[in-house]
């Protein structure tokens, strides 16, 4: 597999250690030379200097022949920029970290579906391990292919749920949350504008499609 990171932050660098101990191809886009020079010298994976936002800078990874692009920079807007300029080259997954909560819903709407909330995720596991639940629950239950997603509901979606064009046997409304609420759902819901629906669906690929086709359906100023 050949990961693409964008910054050579702490926890990139661990993640990318990690992932070339099991022999994949790494490739760190790093602003800082001074960085760059450090990691490489015991590091074997390979180094782009400069900005992982523009276009040309990850033109240099190959991104067609990129599995994965890691964006996670201290900057939350930058990372959905860099995620979308690697979005436009179809770039197959991507996975946007966001310091601050308030963008995620910005970043689905985008169609940056694979982000990743740090403060909440660490918040949420310490104190599910305070009330000793089990904090693997939904990743036991989730076999095989399934994957869950979610899509921010724009405008010309609110309506009845039972218009949402999904794939019959193939993906599944599961539930929404409306603003902090967690609403469940079914034939009778109505959607409103903001509603984050989660999706199940019978693998990512079902998943992509069904991502993909919403957002053509959306007006161009939703996404």
């Amino acid at each position: 597999m050949r990961v693409v990171f964008i910054g050579a932050s702490a926890t990139n660098v661990a993640c990318a250690r990690l992932l070339i101990k099991r022999r994949h191809e790494v490739i760190i886009i790093e602003r800082n030379q001074d960085r760059i020079q450090e990691l490489s010298e015991n590091m074997d994976c390979g180094f782009i200097h400069g900005d992982g936002t523009h276009p040309h800078i990850l033109e240099e990874t190959e991104p067609h022949s990129v599995d994965v692009l890691i964006c996670t920079t201290g900057i939350d807007q930058n990372n959905i920029l860099a995620s979308l300029v690697g979005k436009t080259m179809k770039i197959g997954r991507i996975f946007t970290t966001l310091e601050d909560p308030e963008f995620e819903r910005v970043a689905i709407a985008l169609g940056l579906t694979e982000t990743l909330v740090p403060v909440r995720t660490i918040s949420r596991y310490l104190a599910d391990a305070v009330e000793g639940r089990d904090i693997l629950q939904l990743a036991t239950l989730l076999k095989g292919d399934a994957y869950l997603f979610s899509v921010v509901i724009p405008p010309e979606w609110a309506g009845s749920l039972t218009e949402l064009p999904l794939p019959e046997k193939q993906a599944h409304p599961a539930w929404l949350y409306r603003g902090d609420r967690l609403v469940f759902v079914d034939a009778s819901s109505e959607l409103e504008e903001g509603d984050e629906l989660v999706i199940v669906a019978l693998d990512s690929k079902v998943a992509e499609g069904i991502r993909q086709e919403l957002l053509d359906k959306a007006a161009p100023s939703q996404v």
